[in-house]
Formats: structure tokens, sequence, C-alpha cells
């Protein structure tokens, strides 16, 4: 009888002890998914940083949350609609323009993204990037969508990391209650609320059962420092925060934040 091998950490997540991620840059200051709000997020010692990503009409891939451009610019109509050419001209809060991802990567080549796939139009267009600028090591794939995590997989094999989709964190929370659940084994971590649809997610049972697959726990999105202090007790790998002044002090204070 032969003995599992033991599957080899992702080089995404080489980092000492718990991640701090920059949600959307920090979306806090109202300029979410901007290249200036990611640079601020930088000099403030952060190294992972989350967004999003759309693709335009011509296929142009942009760092963006929403379908629309209506709630967070200047601008208005969706993003698949739109050209990049028009794309471009819209501002986030009527002053920043939306960056492609492709000029994120290059302008933050230290940083590593965590990346929600908005749309499956966003998916190709990502992958093709990653493979064109060698960034496989950088970029962990996210999505809601259980079917585009795992399409994104088939496509690019284990060099892409990628969290698990809503399914897999199902499978993963059934599994902790006891239930003979059997989440798949390709994802290299959790992204989840710590609290769903009035369930809470995150516990000790959910945890011990993530890391006994191999898998961490990146929570979402938390900006009160009291439960930053309760998630980093019970032994969370990460938090995506808005607020990225308020999670370093409370890293700071630990003695936890690199």
């Amino acid at each position: 009888m032969t003995t599992p091998t033991r599957r080899a950490r992702h080089p995404y997540l080489d980092h000492p002890g718990p991640i701090a991620f920059a949600h959307r840059g920090g979306a806090a200051d109202g300029l979410e998914n901007t290249a200036l709000q990611f640079g601020r997020a930088v000099r403030a010692g952060y190294r992972y940083l989350e967004t999003d990503v759309h693709a335009t009409r011509d296929g142009r891939l942009v760092a963006f949350h929403d379908a629309t451009l209506d709630r967070v610019t200047d601008g208005a109509g969706r993003i698949a609609d739109l050209p990049w050419a028009q794309v471009r001209q819209a501002r986030v809060a009527g002053a920043e323009p939306i960056p492609l991802f492709e000029e994120l990567l290059e302008t933050f080549p230290e940083a590593r993204w965590n990346v929600d796939v908005k749309a499956e139009p966003a998916l190709l267009p990502f992958l093709e990037l990653v493979e064109r600028a060698n960034a496989w090591d950088r970029v962990c794939l996210g999505s809601f969508s259980e079917a585009r995590v795992v399409r994104a997989q088939r496509l690019a094999g284990p060099r892409l990391a990628t969290s698990y989709g809503t399914r897999g964190v199902l499978s993963l929370r059934l599994r902790s209650w006891g239930v003979p659940a059997v989440p798949r084994r390709s994802a290299v971590a959790a992204q989840v609320p710590e609290h769903q649809s009035g369930i809470r997610v995150v516990d000790r049972r959910f945890l011990r059962t993530a890391h006994a697959r191999g898998l961490q726990v990146h929570v979402w999105t938390v900006n009160d420092p009291a439960r930053m202090h309760r998630l980093l007790d019970l032994g969370v790998d990460g938090i995506m925060t808005d607020h990225i002044d308020t999670l370093r002090k409370v890293m700071e204070d630990r003695g936890v934040w690199v």
C-alpha cells in the first residue's frame, strides 16, 4: 500500500503568518479598484490585493466590481456591452480612471492578486493574460460560480491557484458538521464571509476541516477591529478588509504584521 503524496503548497500562499488583503485596494476611501488606491495599499505595506475583473465588448480586462459603470463612476452602461475606448473615459468617484488588470500587474510587480472573475466572458482573457505575463505564482482566481472555478482549473491546471466557489464552501461546511460531503481538493483556499444568511460559516470546526484538507481560510470583508481580533484568535489564515489602516494596526498590535 502506497502512502498518499502530500500536495505541495502553491507559491501564491508563501507568506509568513496570516495574510492581510486590501479588498478592492481599500474600498473605504471611495476609490475602489483604482491604481491610486492600490498604490496606497502597497505603500501601507500590503502585498496581497483583492480585485474583480470584467471583460469589455472588445475583450479588454478591466479591474472593476460591478457589471455596470453606474454605481461608482460618472459613466453608465454595462461593461460587457461597451468598448474599452468608452469604458476608459469613465472616472471612479468622478476622479480616477478604471485600470486594465494588465496595467496593475505591471505597475505593482511585487503584489499578489486575489481576483474575482465576475462573468464568464472575462475568464479566457484572464487566463491568457496570466499566461502572457507568467504571473501564475501571483494570482488566485475566485468566483461565486463553482462551474467557472472548475473550468479555470481544467484549462490552467495546478499552476493556477483558486479558491472554492459557493458549492465547494457548502460541501466544506457540511463536512465540518459531520455530513459526508466530499469537497474537491483542487482549490488552495476557502474564501468566505464570517456569516451567510444568518448561519455562521467560520468557526473552529470549519477551520479544522479546511486545514485538514490543506486549505487556507480567508475571511471577507472584515472592517471591525474586534472581529479581526476574534478571527485571528480562531486561527484564520487571511482577512480581507476595506479599512487597510485598521487591519494593519490590529496585526501590528498582535505582532503578526509582515
